[in-house]
């Protein structure tokens, strides 16, 4: 076994929830919750990526169960939450009250908050709106949401380094309608064909599952060509992308200056085709106060190695600082 390998941290042991329950929301929404560790540590929460993928058991591994109390929540529309797959009053800004809605009802005053992926920009959304209510900002796989972003993984970019895997996601679209395939996805995950919409749900979903980690990995391709989780991901992506997150392009990176004074660490694989590391870069130059973890030989996915050990190292960095 190669030494480098013996050194780096591994995620915590498997643990339960100590509480859990749904919390209504409004407009039809009811999100569910879980709180994971030691009732009297650090508070912190962890945001999913997507958005529409929802939390996992190995989600609540990313922190130490003795010195925190580790908040995770599936977002509107997606994992445990209902309506399922809905699209409904489900945009950024009703995601950010939902944090601070929760952040109220257990009684925090401030928490560390890590997102990776889709929970980058989120964990960035709400501590720009709430700086105050923020220990510290991890956050993996940078996303800003950026039209340009956008477009280098559904139009033109990530597509030169995945043409079989391109395909496939182009396959469902007909050759007249290539020319915007945000918008023409968006016709059929919202058609009344269920057969339709579940078509385009499962190619979309596999393009994003199939190039999210440097080297394949069969059983992540599996969970992205599931129905369930296909439908989910694939319509509430894709509502949140035609809507350009809702957000003004750059807003995110324009907006650093509201998180100066935060701490935080910036990690990204370098080999991140999803959110490639130019954007994580533009996010440093905005953000220079915060640590940035650049990992060769990473993709995006947050359980790879690397990523997954500078995580474990930042989390356990902040474990005792005072909130």
């Amino acid at each position: 076994m190669d030494r480098r390998e013996i050194l780096l941290r591994k995620a915590y042991p498997p643990i339960e929830p100590y509480n859990s329950g749904m919390l209504d929301v409004g407009n039809g929404h009811e999100i569910y919750w879980e709180l994971c560790g030691n009732p009297a540590g650090k508070p912190a929460i962890f945001l999913h990526g997507g958005p529409g993928a929802g939390c996992t058991e190995d989600h609540r591994r990313l922190f130490d169960p003795d010195r925190y109390r580790v908040l995770l929540f599936d977002q509107r529309g997606c994992g445990r939450s209902t309506p399922r797959a809905s699209l409904e009053s489900n945009t950024t800004w009703h995601i950010v009250d939902d944090i601070e809605t929760l952040r109220m009802k257990f009684e925090v005053d401030r928490w560390l908050v890590l997102g990776g992926s889709w929970g980058s920009t989120l964990a960035l959304a709400y501590a720009q709106t709430y700086p105050e209510r923020v220990s510290e900002l991890i956050l993996r796989g940078i996303f800003t949401g950026r039209r340009s972003e956008l477009l280098w993984l559904y139009q033109d970019g990530a597509s030169w380094l995945f043409p079989d895997k391109w395909q496939d996601f182009l396959a469902p679209i007909p050759e007249e309608e290539r020319g915007d395939l945000i918008t023409a996805y968006h016709k059929r995950l919202t058609s009344a064909d269920e057969e339709v919409a579940l078509t385009a749900a499962r190619a979309w979903s596999l393009w994003e599952g199939e190039t999210v980690r440097l080297m394949p990995d069969k059983k992540l391709s599996e969970l992205h060509g599931s129905d369930e989780f296909a439908l989910a991901i694939a319509r509430i992506e894709n509502h949140y992308f035609i809507n350009k997150c809702f957000f003004k392009d750059a807003q995110i990176l324009r907006d650093a200056y509201r998180i100066k004074s935060i701490p935080g660490a910036i990690i990204q694989g370098r080999y991140d085709v999803v959110t490639p590391a130019r954007t994580a870069f533009d996010l440093h130059r905005a953000w220079p106060d915060a640590e940035f973890l650049l990992v060769d030989g990473a993709g995006h996915a947050y359980n790879e190695p690397g990523i997954l050990h500078q995580t474990i190292l930042a989390t356990d960095r902040f474990a005792d600082e005072s909130t």
